[in-house]
């Protein structure tokens, strides 16, 4: 009888997968990391980085796109940038920096770490600098500062006509900037338009009024985001064909302009069940603005791309213990894990985001239907939906073989949102942190970034 929790998964998935097999004591093996050896070194809860991944794929996406210009003697350049607010840690910015990427920033303290790194010789005033969010006075002051000290490709993206008066009187020398539009959202969002950028219809009129006439200030880049990132959908491709209607006439004004960004990132593996054909979607996206552009009678941008989660998601983990089982009721049985997904991965909570939820030991068990709780007080703090459709099955809970699981692909944004190193919702601590590399000849490494967070350090924050 199948009823393994191996079989489970077999008749469920085409298992095993890319980055998901076991080993001969049917533990998990992430990306041919021993994950039973981490646990043992570590301990739970423990959250993971595994940076190799950071570098796979941005060389896969750069592959995509390179083929793609290729097919097509497509005439413009594809720029790889990495949005920092992904994850912002010194560890994904140099393994990132390893591939001659740029940088799309979105606040001032991130021209704070970009000076960092140009003084430790991991970037040069040659690289891009995609200016990006909300342009605060402390952001316009930087920028300045930036393009001052030569950081010649430093492009601002507008967000409203306001922010160019306030870098004009700010820069004094000729600077690039790009005009974000504010593009539809989907017809499910709460609102019909993005908050961000420059409407459709203002667009032209405010380069006719405002940026023709400045003194140096140089549209270089039209700006196109989509909150949900780039999707086979019609609405995707009606949004882009929308851009690209306006790349064509401010481009027939503007000489200037010469690079289209799309930003909205590549999706992440979600489940196992994932399927995205990314070499496809590259080829498209090139063909049509290569398509638009020999209609339209204008030269072909440059492509910029901007990858947050896609560079580092995949990178990330974080491994829990289940502690402790509760029999509710007649049909729910709660395990409790020694951590808490409110604090330590708040997207679960805040908007039911769903991560490759695995057992790392034990597969080779019968096993059970749970619900998973965490340690807070809030009633909020569970997770019980992932792959397996509003259910969760993993080994049955037994006190005397401890069970741990896994959640994969949590490398963006999770630290930020839940406020690394501060307070967290009932006290919890921040769990220990792993970095894991490997060596020129593929031997793994693991080192310590940081450990689990004291009570001494949270009593200092407390003021105690």
């Amino acid at each position: 009888m199948k009823n393994k929790y191996i079989d489970l998964v077999e008749q469920t998935f085409d298992f095993p997968q890319e980055e998901f097999e076991l080993d001969e004591n049917h533990n998990l093996l992430f990306h041919d990391i021993p994950l039973m050896e981490i646990v043992k070194q570590y301990g739970t809860p423990l959250k993971f980085s595994y940076l190799p991944r950071i570098s796979e794929n941005i060389k896969r996406a750069k592959t995509w796109f390179n083929v793609a210009m290729a097919k097509v003697d497509y005439q413009g350049t594809y720029n790889y940038c990495y949005c920092t607010k992904s994850s912002h840690f010194r560890y994904v910015m140099e393994e990132a920096l390893k591939n001659d990427i740029h940088i799309e920033t979105s606040s001032a303290f991130d021209l704070d770490i970009l000076r960092t790194l140009q003084e430790d010789g991991l970037i040069d005033t040659s690289q891009y600098v995609v200016c990006n969010g909300y342009k605060t006075d402390g952001y316009v002051d930087r920028i300045a500062d930036l393009v001052h000290d030569g950081f010649k490709n430093t492009h601002v993206i507008l967000d409203n006509a306001e922010e160019l008066e306030r870098l004009e009187r700010k820069v004094k020398q000729p600077f690039k900037v790009g005009i974000r539009i504010a593009a539809e959202e989907e017809p499910k969002f709460e609102f019909y338009t993005s908050r961000l950028g420059i409407g459709y219809k203002d667009i032209l009129p405010f380069y006719r009024n405002k940026l023709k006439q400045s003194k140096y200030a140089k549209v270089k880049m039209l700006h196109f985001f989509i909150n949900t990132g780039i999707n086979d959908t019609a609405y995707y491709w009606n949004e882009l064909r929308k851009c690209l209607r306006v790349y064509g006439w401010l481009k027939k004004e503007c000489p200037d302009l010469d690079s289209l960004n799309i930003g909205g990132g590549f999706p992440i593996k979600r489940s196992l069940n994932f399927d995205y054909d990314y070499e496809y979607m590259a080829e498209e996206i090139i063909a049509q603005i290569k398509n638009f552009c020999e209609e339209e009678g204008v030269p072909e941008p440059n492509i910029f791309t901007e990858f947050g989660s896609f560079t580092v998601g995949e990178s990330g983990g974080t491994i829990y213990s289940i502690i402790h089982q509760k029999q509710q009721n007649d049909r729910e049985r709660w395990n409790m894990i020694d951590g808490s997904f409110m604090t330590t991965l708040p997207d679960a909570w805040a908007i039911n985001q769903r991560f490759v939820m695995l057992p790392i030991n034990r597969w080779d068990q019968k096993y059970e239907r749970i619900l998973l709780g965490g340690l807070t007080c809030d009633s909020d703090d569970y997770y019980n939906s992932e792959q397996h459709v509003n259910a969760i099955y993993i080994p049955e809970f037994d006190k005397d073989d401890p069970l741990y699981i896994g959640f994969f692909n949590t490398g963006a944004y999770q630290e930020s949102l839940s406020g690394y190193g501060g307070i967290q919702h009932c006290l919890i601590p921040s769990p220990k942190h792993i970095i894991i590399d490997r060596t020129e000849d593929g031997e793994l490494t693991t080192r310590i970034f940081s450990k689990e967070q004291s009570h001494k350090s949270m009593l200092k924050i407390l003021g105690y």
